[in-house]
């Protein structure tokens, strides 16, 4: 062999020996064979090498070192982090974020810190990131923004202290109120724009809407204003109505916000063919037809059919049928402008309530809540039922919101009724000042708790002194005595009035009251009571009525009474429709001094010829007679004029001393009144209105006898216009009347004024 081949077989030999060895050293230092953490003050090093996807022994892999770094900047922990190798090292190398010492929040007048705090996510003693400190400013903004501050500007400012920690400012810039300076309407050719802004909630700014936020812009009472503009149409015969948009433009200086709403009226409608359908055995549709309100003819009204459909329900509900569902079905006839409906009574799927949850009553006791629910666990589902369970919460008038909605059980039969409530300050501590012509200077104070220690009792106790009238009242409520639907109450009273004026005496009643409601039916109430009282007639003037002067003194009454009340009124305060239906009766003489049955009756009816165009009838009366040959005495007798015959004073009407111009009051009284309510043409949320009015009536009738006397029994009316406005201050009411019948000795009164207010 020559020696050249030697030397090639040598070196393949080396290299066939030490390839292998270098390829094994090399991933031999591959290896981690030791992980070092540098940089960490507060977390643990075992606490870092436990985010890490790779350990000692494990080869450097760069996937897995890209998934621990991802993991280390996951935690929130650190505000930086490195990974190296040195050598068979791993070196993690991380800068801590710092710890939040305290939260500061500069320049919030409008909200509180506790607010603020509530809604950040950043507390003491939690890590600092950028992410969380940017999370907390939109919070800040939005809570602004939904107060109607779209100005609001929010800076943060980080002050570094030692250990590394840090102090956190929100310095904020709240501006003004961002209002809606002007709300426009698009497609409407049958209403106004005027029209329009009365029926929406949102309204544009002037200066005496400074005691309501309606006029700033809030993206959720939009979406209600576009419900409201839809139904409104939809009541008014324009069944296929919708709003097409609603944009808010902000002015570039975030001051003012501009509404546009687009509508499509579509054609008007009248009502065609109305129809009852039923596939439920045994049930006549004929008894139903009177609940159906939907008359051919008039104009489409989607409110009508919504009542009808409810009305329906609850009847058929009654029948029997607790899962019968009522359906409207509308065809529309559009070249005819007709719509068609049937209401389709059907049956229902089988639905039982497994659970009531009420939510947000702090105070309130969930049983004050419960006891007015028309359902209960286990009854058959009614969603008419269900309604009026939340109007009677509502009418509690503990809470300032009531929402209610269902979601599935435990099983496809099974419903779960969730309530939720936000409650309201139920407690008052107010003073009042007012004047009117028939009291004069009015003051009062009074203390009263409508939801006592959450059990729905109501306690109250006022004082009001006028030039007229001192009255101290104190009395007590139990809505649900023994756990049963019966209020049980009491009143003590002491009542001192002045009536120099219109008969030469003064009064004085000293007495105490109990009494016992409970419902006959949904709407119709029966109050029984006991009063016990000590009337006194004193401070007779000597050149009184010798009829006045006899009954000075001293009388004790003892008297049961009740009241029967149907009431369907819409609401009590103002309402536009339904009717008032009311008996009131007192038996004295178990005991006492006197003896008599009183009996008084009441009947409203309000009928809107448009939602704010009402006509009310009232119609009162009164009659009250001696028991046992016994006369019905001065403090017993009815007196009337002022507000209840306007036109005439108080007591400027009926049996009246000739001799003394002294009024001697009445056993019988009877007056009827028509009055029209109608707006002023000014904005509607200003709350003021004009009425015109007549009203007639007499009062008559007397057991002691006298040449003096002068008792025509004569019909006296008046007729005039007044004014209401339902101030933030208080309520205001003018009345200038003229009275068209009256005798010679009425005492008549063209101008009434009164003005009230609790501040």
């Amino acid at each position: 062999m020559r020696p050249a081949s030697r030397w090639y077989g040598v070196i393949l030999i080396l290299v066939s020996i030490c390839v292998p060895l270098a390829v094994f050293a090399q991933q031999a230092t591959e290896v981690i064979r030791d992980i070092v953490v540098r940089g960490n003050q507060r977390v643990e090093t075992a606490t870092v090498e436990s985010y890490l996807t790779v350990r000692r022994g494990d080869r450097f892999d760069p996937a897995e070192l890209d998934r621990s770094l991802r993991n280390l900047f996951a935690t929130g922990l650190f505000d930086d982090v490195r990974l190296s190798r040195d050598g068979d090292r791993l070196v993690v190398e991380v800068a801590e974020n710092p710890i939040v010492n305290r939260v500061a929040f500069e320049g919030n007048r409008r909200i509180t810190d506790q607010e603020l705090e509530a809604e950040v996510q950043i507390r003491p003693r939690t890590v600092f990131t950028r992410a969380r400190v940017q999370s907390a400013v939109e919070r800040i903004l939005e809570l602004y923004r939904r107060s109607g501050r779209y100005a609001a500007r929010v800076e943060p400012k980080v002050i570094e202290l030692d250990q590394n920690r840090v102090d956190l400012v929100f310095e904020i810039s709240e501006g003004p109120l961002t209002e809606v300076c002007g709300i426009a309407f698009l497609g409407n050719e049958h209403f106004s724009d005027a029209t329009l802004r009365g029926v929406i909630q949102t309204t544009e700014a002037a200066w005496y809407r400074f005691l309501t936020t309606d006029d700033t812009y809030d993206p959720d009472r939009v979406e209600v204003d576009k419900e409201l503009l839809r139904k409104f149409y939809r009541a008014r015969g324009y069944a296929e109505a919708e709003v097409i948009s609603a944009v808010a433009k902000l002015s570039p200086d975030g001051r003012c916000f501009y509404l546009t709403f687009s509508l499509e009226e579509g054609p008007l409608y009248r009502f065609g063919r109305i129809a009852l359908a039923s596939n439920l055995r045994d049930l006549s549709t004929d008894e139903l037809e009177r609940l159906v309100g939907t008359r051919e003819g008039a104009i489409f009204d989607a409110d009508a059919i919504e009542a009808t459909v409810q009305a329906l329900t609850e009847e058929v509900g009654k029948l029997g049928y607790a899962f019968a569902q009522i359906t409207p079905d509308i065809a529309l006839r559009t070249e005819e402008g007709v719509a068609d409906v049937t209401y389709r009574i059907e049956e229902g799927p089988r639905v039982y309530v497994e659970r009531i949850d009420i939510k947000g009553n702090v105070r309130t006791l969930d049983r004050v809540i419960r006891r007015e629910f028309r359902l209960a666990e286990g009854d058959a589902f009614n969603t008419a039922l269900l309604r009026r369970s939340v109007q009677r919460v509502r009418n509690l008038g503990y809470f300032e919101k009531v929402d209610v909605r269902t979601r599935q059980g435990s099983a496809s039969d099974r419903i779960i009724v969730e309530l939720e409530v936000a409650e309201r300050s139920t407690g008052e501590l107010s003073f009042g000042a007012g004047f009117s012509t028939s009291d004069g200077p009015l003051a009062d104070i009074r203390l009263s708790e409508r939801n006592l220690l959450g059990r729905g009792q109501s306690v109250s106790a006022s004082l009001t002194v006028s030039g007229r009238r001192q009255e101290i009242d104190l009395s007590f409520t139990e809505p649900w005595f023994l756990d049963r639907e019966l209020a049980a109450g009491f009143d003590l009273f002491r009542r001192r009035t002045d009536l120099q004026n219109e008969a030469s005496f003064d009064q004085d009643r000293t007495g105490g009251r109990l009494r016992l409601g409970y419902p006959l039916t949904e709407f119709v109430r029966h109050t029984v009571r006991y009063t016990l009282q000590d009337t006194e007639i004193n401070d007779v003037d000597p050149s009184a009525s010798r009829f006045i002067r006899a009954e000075e003194g001293n009388r004790l009454t003892s008297a049961f009474g009740h009241t029967l009340a149907w009431d369907r009124r819409d609401t009590r305060f103002l309402p536009s429709e339904g009717f008032l239906v009311r008996l009131d009766q007192d038996l004295a003489g178990f005991g006492g001094d006197n003896r008599y049955l009183r009996n008084e009756g009441r009947l409203e009816f309000y009928y809107p010829f448009r939602p704010d165009v009402v006509l009310g009838l009232f119609a009162t009366g009164g009659w009250i007679f001696g028991l046992g040959g016994e006369d019905v005495h001065l403090s017993d007798r009815f007196f009337i004029g002022g507000s209840t015959l306007r036109g005439f004073r108080y007591g400027g009407i009926g049996p009246r001393d000739t001799t003394t111009d002294d009024a001697l009051g009445g056993n019988v009284y009877y007056v009827g009144t028509a009055e029209l309510r109608f707006p002023l043409g000014l904005p509607e949320e200003l709350r003021m209105f004009g009425r015109v009015f007549g009203d007639v009536g007499t009062l008559t009738d007397l057991d002691v006898e006298g040449p003096e006397i002068k008792d025509s029994g004569n019909l006296r009316a008046g007729v005039g216009v007044g004014f209401s406005w339902l101030s933030p201050i208080g309520p205001l009411s003018i009345d200038i009347t003229e009275a068209v019948l009256k005798d010679d000795e009425d005492q008549t009164e063209r101008f009434r004024l009164s003005f009230g207010t609790r501040f």
